[in-house]
């Protein structure tokens, strides 16, 4: 049975990629979800951990299940696509393929966020959310996202990018630039998504994602 090491994103949990989690366990995959270190607790844990903390928790889960399986899939959302771009280099033989969910390679500047905010609840909703945020933990994000661009062209390994053309959060571009600029795999494809916002695991396309996710996975035969 292979393996899913799935990463979530930056100030989330693992509820927003459960979903599909729970859909590759249901298709014969081992499914291992975590908490990125600073992650699901307080404000003072985010304040005092870093983009290097987040990053090294997901390479302990990485190889703790290589003890175990030749190869592993990598699925990141959000931040954790960031993290799983990074660990798909350093651990080429290692990963079967690499699956990028609405990676902030351009990411919205505040402003810009409010902009595209559809609703009153959802404009407070990541008010609450920012002024929650230490700066300190933002501007890990914003390092992270600039030191990704390193390692984008280093990317060999099989790569799916999904992107929701409705994302409040990243700018809809970000996958074309990926596929068409940045990854060098031979094989990569992109999905749009017509009806999705930033959360693709919880859209009302989230099963032809996780169906598209599945075969892609499939495709890559190693």
């Amino acid at each position: 049975m292979e393996s899913c090491l799935f990463i979530h994103g930056f100030t989330g949990g693992e509820h927003e990629i459960s979903p599909l989690s729970q859909f590759m366990e249901q298709h014969n995959y081992r499914s291992r979800t975590f908490t990125l270190k600073g992650h699901g607790s307080s404000r003072n844990d985010l304040l005092h951990s870093d983009r290097h903390d987040w990053q090294q928790s997901a390479e302990d889960e990485l190889t703790e299940l290589l003890k175990t399986n030749d190869g592993v899939h990598l699925i990141g959302f959000s931040t954790g696509a960031l993290i799983a771009s990074h660990l798909s280099v350093r651990y080429k033989p290692w990963i079967k393929s690499l699956t990028l969910l609405s990676t902030p390679v351009f990411p919205l500047n505040p402003v810009e966020i409010i902009k595209t905010l559809a609703s009153f609840s959802m404009l407070k909703t990541y008010i609450s959310k920012f002024s929650s945020t230490p700066p300190k933990a933002t501007r890990e994000f914003q390092r992270l996202v600039r030191e990704s661009f390193s390692v984008y062209p280093h990317i060999e390994t099989p790569t799916l990018i999904v992107q929701g053309k409705r994302d409040h959060l990243v700018k809809t571009r970000s996958a074309d630039y990926l596929r068409h600029h940045m990854i060098k795999a031979t094989q990569k494809q992109v999905l749009m998504v017509d009806n999705s916002g930033h959360m693709v695991c919880h859209c009302e396309e989230k099963d032809r994602i996780m169906n598209e996710v599945l075969q892609f996975i499939q495709s890559t035969g190693r």
